[in-house]
C-alpha cells in the first residue's frame, strides 16, 4: 500500500520533470537550428526582417551594441573610433584585448598631439597679439613725433609803419589803395544817381 501512495506521489513530479525536458529540448532544438549571427552585418540582415519598426530599431541597436567592427569589402573587419575620427583594420568582429589595447594607446597619444597643437596655437596667437601691440605703440611714437615736427611756431608778424608824408613806393598795395578806394567811391556815385527832392507844393 505504501508503494501505491509514493508512486502516486510521485507520478506529477515526473510528468513535470518530462514536460520540462520536452520543452528545453525544443528550444535547444530551435537554437540549433537559427544560428545566432557571426557579425554586425548578419545581425543587421535579421534585424530588417523584424515585424515592425520599433522592433527593427531595438534589434539594430542590439546588432551594434554586440558588434564594434564592420565587415571590409576585401575580407577582415574595420572599427571606428569616433573620439579620434579614425578607423583600425581588427581581425574579428570585435577587437582582441591586444587590438583595444592599440586603439586606446592610439587615442592617449591623439590627446597629446592634440594638447600640443592647442598650446602651439596658443603660443602663436599670443605672440602676433604682442607684435601688433608693439607695432601699434611704434606707430603711436612716430605719429606723436611728427605731429610735434609739423607744429608751427608762431611768428610775429612784421610792422610796416609808414609815416605820414613819407614817400610811398610806386606799386606797393599801401600807397595804392587811398587811390583805388577814391576811384571805387567816384564809380558808385556815377551809377547811383541821387535821388530826385519831390516838389514843393505851394
Amino acid at each position: 500500500m505504501s508503494d501505491v501512495v509514493a508512486s502516486r506521489r510521485a507520478a506529477p513530479l515526473l510528468i513535470a520533470a518530462a514536460g520540462f525536458f520536452l520543452l528545453t529540448w525544443s528550444h535547444a532544438h530551435a537554437q540549433w537550428w537559427k544560428r545566432a549571427p557571426v557579425d554586425f552585418e548578419e545581425c543587421a540582415d535579421a534585424a530588417e526582417k523584424s515585424a515592425t519598426k520599433a522592433e527593427k530599431t531595438a534589434a539594430l541597436a542590439d546588432c551594434n551594441a554586440k558588434f564594434a567592427g564592420r565587415r571590409k569589402a576585401g575580407g577582415g573587419y574595420t572599427y571606428y573610433d569616433f573620439l579620434q575620427d579614425r578607423t583600425f583594420d581588427i581581425a574579428g568582429p570585435n577587437p582582441t584585448p591586444d587590438e583595444q589595447k592599440k586603439i586606446d594607446e592610439s587615442y592617449t597619444a591623439y590627446l597629446a598631439n592634440q594638447r600640443r597643437s592647442n598650446e602651439a596655437a596658443q603660443a602663436t596667437a599670443r605672440q602676433q597679439r604682442e607684435q601688433q601691440e608693439q607695432q601699434v605703440q611704434q606707430l603711436q611714437r612716430v605719429a606723436l613725433r611728427t605731429e610735434v615736427e609739423r607744429v608751427p611756431v608762431p611768428v610775429e608778424r612784421p610792422k610796416v609803419l609808414r609815416q605820414k608824408g613819407a614817400p610811398c613806393t610806386k606799386g606797393s598795395f599801401s600807397c595804392e589803395w587811398p587811390r583805388l578806394s577814391e576811384g571805387l567811391s567816384e564809380f558808385k556815385k556815377l551809377f547811383s544817381p541821387t535821388p530826385s527832392k519831390p516838389a514843393k507844393k505851394g
